[in-house]
């Protein structure tokens, strides 16, 4: 990432203050306009009055930290649901190219806007579960997506990241893992939630730990694994080695 793009970001740096549940207004009326939508439309209705309090306005610390590892890999990335890009921008450079995809077109905007430096990143305005990019990715990085689509929709899901992903791709799912939610979103999730979607379409778990760059308040919630996308009908033990808590 450049570092006039680091610095469009920590210029539009806001503080994350409240929980994603319903002690946070701002998560009430999320839900309010987000209940009984076309999720489409309730999604703009947020962005639009502004209420998005899962939005850092900077990347996620876990990105930053996975881009500095030097372990990700090279050529094309998908963020789906990247709302303001930041870390759509934070995955471009190095040999990789991102693209922010978004269903609301008011997000999109926002991050065409103060990306406008960054060279190897574009924002597209489209359907998670309908659009059609011209051929599969290598990297696919997914944070507060999941956990905020109705668990209705998570094989769906599920079916897309398998169709949009290269043979032998790598899935990243920074996992939010919310508990005891009346309502949503985000939904109440584990990691078993993940796997038991993912597993049948022959993703496997490479890794897995603890998100401990998180951001306050979601410190002691969130996961990071790291699965990859393996041939049909090839073994898939890798999560038989997993401690039995990493799937609580």
């Amino acid at each position: 990432m450049s570092s006039t793009a680091v610095a469009d970001v920590n210029a539009g740096r806001v503080a994350v203050t409240g929980a994603l549940d319903a002690t946070n207004p701002a998560i009430v009326r999320m839900r309010q306009l987000v209940d009984g939508q076309q999720y489409a439309d309730g999604w703009s209705r947020c962005w639009e009055q502004g209420v998005t309090p899962w939005d850092l306005g900077e990347p996620t610390p876990a990105v930053v930290k996975l881009v500095r590892s030097g372990t990700l890999p090279a050529g094309s990335v998908l963020v789906p649901g990247c709302g303001g890009g930041y870390d759509a921008v934070a995955l471009s450079g190095a040999g990789r190219f991102a693209v922010g995809l978004d269903v609301c077109n008011a997000a999109i905007q926002r991050a065409k806007q103060w990306s406008s430096s960054s060279p190897d990143v574009a924002f597209v305005n489209a359907d998670f579960f309908t659009w059609a990019p011209p051929e599969p990715f290598h990297l696919i990085f997914d944070y507060t997506f999941f956990c905020a689509l109705d668990p209705s929709l998570r094989p769906a899901w599920a079916a897309r990241m398998h169709e949009l992903l290269r043979l032998d791709g790598e899935l990243i799912t920074l996992m939010y893992l919310p508990q005891d939610q009346d309502s949503g979103p985000p939904y109440n999730t584990t990691v078993l939630d993940y796997e038991e979607v993912l597993k049948p379409l022959g993703f496997v778990i490479a890794s897995i730990e603890d998100n401990d760059v998180a951001v306050e308040p979601r410190k002691g919630l969130e996961k990071i694994a790291r699965w990859k996308k393996m041939p049909d009908g090839a073994e898939k033990t890798a999560s038989d080695l997993l401690p039995t808590d990493a799937l609580l």
